[in-house]
């Protein structure tokens, strides 16, 4: 994995970017694109985006080959027109196909906004993408990659009804496209208006659903963050960001544990996976879930100690990684979640000086336990030779 920061010469921005190659030539990139100075969200979104094309020129990338972006966003309600005037950063965009997400979750000042974008390159090919209503659907031979972006269901009143609602819209697009809950979806990200009172109705929620489709302890849950954040629509509680495999073999599948470290989430009474690693003919993708400072008994370690709560999670990250068969040099991307602002800039720190020019953000979105100060998730891309298994 290669990484580094690049710094546009002409707008007060920052670029971080990682790049993965593997045998068959096709690339893989993230870049996540921060202001630097204060400014109005007009302002910012321009210095972003001319960077972020500065950042693609330099690497000889068009805005073609992007698959994902993500805006975390300071005050999302306020700042959805000017996100959605502009051609990249609008969801419904048919121009340029790709699946964007918005979330309220504040990046580090003075940002009022930053991007996280992927990018895949096929030196034999034009990528072969289209949008299905809140879909972004990428053809690749045998398999089909589907990032679904801002479901919710704001007519429902609890939290509980909005997280019923979401699953059954989104299953009923996975079926439309001949997938499942349990053969298909990779990774999801739960989005909680105010977590502390509405996380239990989703949690509730999801499990009985998973349950109905045949995903329980026995068999296997789904990667994933429950984090705070919220949409541009206030009544929406729950908001659901996921990514589906159609065509993927469960013998490509994998769900990662490190029991020495963290407990199965089930004993604690939520239903995801720690992470799960996906194989391709000549790379493997390493998914990590939000993970905290929590030990093998799925107890909360060292409350109210920020620095030891980022050591351990940073340990942790580290155990589900090598149960995968990677390292932490082979992260591709890091999100940093904390619940006080005011230790955003100390997590910031921390985090550049132990993984240095990794694509990362740190935003301010509680966890789900009051106790945990501090949440990471992480993907990681290693080199693989298996001739058998579906190319990426």
């Amino acid at each position: 994995m290669k990484c580094h920061c690049f710094n546009s010469k002409v707008m007060p921005a920052t670029v971080g970017i990682s790049h993965f190659r593997g045998q068959s030539g096709v690339d893989e990139y993230h870049l996540i694109v921060r202001p630097t100075e204060h400014e109005s969200i007009e302002a910012q979104l321009d210095w972003v985006f001319l960077a972020y094309q500065d950042a693609l020129d330099s690497i000889g990338l068009d805005t073609q080959t992007a698959v994902f972006r993500r805006f975390f966003c300071s005050d999302l309600i306020n700042q959805a027109g000017a996100l959605e005037a502009r051609p990249s950063s609008n969801p419904k965009n048919q121009d340029e196909p790709c699946a964007v997400s918005w979330v309220c979750q504040s990046p580090l000042p003075p940002a009022k906004l930053s991007l996280w974008a992927y990018h895949i390159s096929d030196p034999d090919c034009k990528l072969d993408k289209a949008r299905q209503g809140a879909s972004l659907i990428l053809e690749r031979g045998e398999l089909s990659h589907c990032w679904t972006t801002g479901l919710t269901c704001p007519g429902a009143e609890t939290p509980h009804s909005q997280t019923r609602g979401i699953f059954e819209e989104y299953d009923t697009f996975l079926r439309a496209q001949g997938m499942t809950l349990a053969d298909n979806l990779i990774r999801t990200w739960f989005f909680v208006q105010n977590i502390d009172a509405n996380y239990q109705g989703l949690v509730t929620a999801r499990k009985e659903f998973f349950a109905e489709h045949g995903l329980t302890s026995d068999t296997h849950f789904i990667a994933s963050t429950g984090i705070e954040g919220t949409s541009a629509n206030p009544a929406a509680k729950i908001l659901l960001d996921a990514y589906a495999i159609s065509g993927v073999r469960p013998d490509q599948i994998r769900f990662l544990s490190a029991l020495d470290h963290l407990s199965p989430t089930h004993l604690y009474g939520v239903t995801f996976e720690r992470g799960t690693s996906i194989a391709y003919r000549d790379r493997k993708h390493i998914l990590i879930s939000g993970t905290a400072s929590i030990d093998h008994q799925g107890k909360i370690m060292h409350e109210g100690d920020l620095s030891r709560q980022i050591d351990r999670t940073v340990e942790n990250v580290e155990a589900l990684l090598e149960s995968g068969g990677a390292a932490l040099k082979d992260m591709c991307v890091l999100i940093g979640y904390v619940r006080d602002p005011g230790d955003q800039t100390v997590v910031w720190e921390r985090i550049r000086e132990r993984f240095g020019d990794i694509p990362m953000e740190t935003i301010v979105a509680p966890v789900c336990r009051p106790g945990w100060l501090v949440e990471i998730e992480a993907m990681a891309v290693i080199p693989a030779s298996a001739p058998k298994l579906p190319p990426f």
